[in-house]
């Protein structure tokens, strides 16, 4: 969210899911769109069906890939290069829109200079894609009347993640791909619900909104409304819970809804550090890896047992309506949060989620115009400033919400840690169709289908270290190891290793890097050096 907050001064989704089938060109980086997303993987292919072109930026060969008029196979970590070099091209070819850069957008400038070096020979040089791709996918891209970029975790999760997204806001803005239907940059958020978790205040540095603590006039308008004075200084983001609790600066921490024993990288890190804390509180449906280590454990209530409000990736608010009664001792987590804080002496009087939701709109200006009883079926696309506003289709239409777009010149950055003599392969990390995120194990059906992981290896990876497909093998990091079955395939380059999150029995995440992106602090999950070694 930090890129496109500092570009465009939004940091959400530019356009909505029903326009994708009317685009002319879809540019997909970092998203492996029709396992991760498979709904608006079917978006993407209705457009396809409609003759749109796609330019696929992946080094594995994803689904999409084999559909694509374009797949630029890159070297992981290479994305800002990338990027760089097709902004040259167009720049070069005079393709870039000139009126929109002048009228809407300031940095120019400075971007032009940074560009200038990443000629498509240069740029080959560092990611691997061949001169002549580079020129084709600047070509359909800049030419189109109507473009999308689409991206996801495979361009946040790394150590430079923040700059990727700053990247392909530049991209966008100097072909004037930004403010109109079926064009603009969206973001496929990660995990249900992220996006509404993030508008409400769901990070250490923002109230709902993205109101910043650190602004006296934000501060007063909520202390103000809570009855309390409020600290203007950020609290932790992930990494830094971990590292002070080890420390013994952080003594408690309260874990709703997440386990990161299995999805945090350097997972041996994360327990550690769990483990030092001298209370642990977790509320959840499962009892996860994370619950298993928590002094008390409240058991929260499912979707379907409790009433309130999601927001999806296209920034769209839902009601989600009770269809039974929380079973055993389960409670809603509103109820839960309200009623220990009514025993911790500050009451919290809200007698449903619909007093909550009018609290968000008295507070909240993006979502001025929301109550439940508005969303209906339906729901609404924030900004919702008034109780008539329809809600937003697509965001930046004739000026950003900063104002003027800026664009932020980024340098080629290699991630923190590549492979060696001593961790010769490259682990790349992400999901399957099959399974989402880690409580899927929950599922009967789910396991069945798909019951364990299968790390891809390359065939001349496989034939030089003697494994065969189906081979139970070893890989370690400098971290951790774990003992995974292996599929020998294509669809990974050699000297790449793909594994899932999804499994226990194979935790990931034991190996995974703990470097993070210096502005969101988000982990580099998409590289770092492993062994791997037959049993």
């Amino acid at each position: 969210m930090a890129g496109l907050a500092t570009s465009f001064g939004s940091g959400a989704m530019t356009n909505s899911i029903n326009e994708i089938p009317n685009a002319e060109v879809m540019f997909v980086i970092g998203s492996n769109t029709t396992e991760a997303h498979p709904v608006i993987g079917t978006k993407m292919r209705q457009a396809l069906a409609k003759g749109a072109k796609l330019i696929v930026i992946d080094p594995r060969c994803i689904d999409l890939a084999e559909q694509a008029d374009v797949w630029l196979r890159l070297r992981p970590g290479t994305d800002i290069a990338l990027v760089n070099g097709i902004m040259h091209i167009i720049l070069a070819k005079g393709w870039e829109d000139r009126k929109f850069i002048a009228e809407r957008t300031e940095g120019f400038e400075k971007l032009k200079e940074t560009v200038k070096k990443y000629t498509p020979e240069f740029t080959s040089q560092i990611t691997g894609v061949p001169a002549e791709q580079l020129e084709e996918a600047a070509r359909i891209y800049a030419t189109a009347e109507r473009a999308q970029i689409f991206y996801t975790l495979g361009i946040t999760e790394h150590s430079c993640g923040t700059d990727n997204v700053l990247s392909l806001a530049n991209l966008a803005m100097l072909t004037g791909h930004m403010g109109k239907e079926s064009t603009g940059v969206n973001p496929l958020r990660g995990q249900n619900n992220v996006q509404g978790a993030c508008d409400m205040g769901a990070l250490p540095n923002v109230y709902s909104g993205y109101q910043q603590v650190s602004n006296p006039e934000v501060r007063e308008k909520f202390e103000a409304a809570w009855g309390v004075p409020l600290d203007p200084n950020p609290g932790f983001m992930i990494p830094d819970m971990f590292d002070a609790a080890v420390n013994k600066q952080l003594r408690a921490l309260y874990i709703m809804g997440e386990d990161p024993v299995m999805t945090d990288a350097d997972a041996n890190h994360v327990r550690k550090g769990l483990k030092a804390l001298d209370f642990l509180v977790v509320q959840e449906i499962f009892l996860s890896e994370t619950a298993l280590l928590a002094d008390v454990v409240l058991p929260g209530a499912s979707f379907a047992e409790k009433t309130g409000t999601v927001t999806n990736t296209e920034r769209r608010v839902q009601m989600v309506n009770q269809a039974i009664k929380p079973l055993g001792n389960a409670k809603p987590d509103g109820e839960i949060i309200c009623e220990l804080a009514n025993r911790m002496g500050y009451p919290f009087p809200y007698a449903s989620s619909a007093e909550v939701m009018e609290e968000i709109a008295q507070l909240t200006p993006q979502f001025a115009g929301i109550s439940h009883q508005r969303l209906g079926t339906q729901g609404l696309q924030w900004p919702v400033p008034t109780a008539d506003h329809p809600g937003t289709k697509f965001l930046h239409e004739g000026k950003f919400n900063r104002g003027k777009g800026l664009f932020v010149p980024c340098e080629n950055q290699l991630p923190h840690e590549q492979p060696d003599g001593e961790y010769p392969l490259l682990l790349n990390t992400g999901r399957k169709l099959s399974h989402y995120n880690v409580f899927t194990q929950s599922s009967e059906g789910l396991i069945k289908n798909s019951p364990e992981e299968l790390a891809e290896l390359n065939p001349a990876d496989a034939k030089q270290m003697g494994i065969g497909d189906g081979d139970v093998v070893k890989v370690a990091s400098r971290r951790g190891e774990l003992n995974t079955k292996v599929k020998v395939t294509d669809r990974v380059p050699a000297g790449m290793l793909f594994m899932t999150l999804h499994y226990a029995g194979s935790p990931t995440n034991v190996l995974t890097n703990g470097a993070y992106d210096k502005v969101t602090k988000t982990y580099e999950y998409k590289v770092c050096g492993v062994k791997v070694s037959k049993l």
